[in-house]
């Protein structure tokens, strides 16, 4: 499954990759985007899975930037 979100504040692109990279370290992402200047990521997990990966990647988010927030 492949989805998009809308991340809102995202101070920089240095926190957009940092972001970006931390979810791609988890076991089910298939692949993970994240865009600075377009406010967007774009999560792809198994289908099973992807509840739990989103779920781990919004404490991702929070950990790297306390003020992104997404807008599903």
């Amino acid at each position: 499954m492949k989805k998009t979100y809308k991340l809102l504040d995202v101070d920089c692109g240095n926190c957009a990759a940092k972001i970006e990279h931390g979810i791609s370290k988890l076991d089910e992402v298939t692949d993970v985007k994240v865009n600075f200047m377009g406010q967007r990521m774009i999560l792809e997990a198994p289908d099973d899975k992807f509840d739990a990966v989103f779920k781990q990647a919004k404490k991702i988010i929070k950990k790297i930037d306390s003020g992104v927030s997404i807008e599903t």
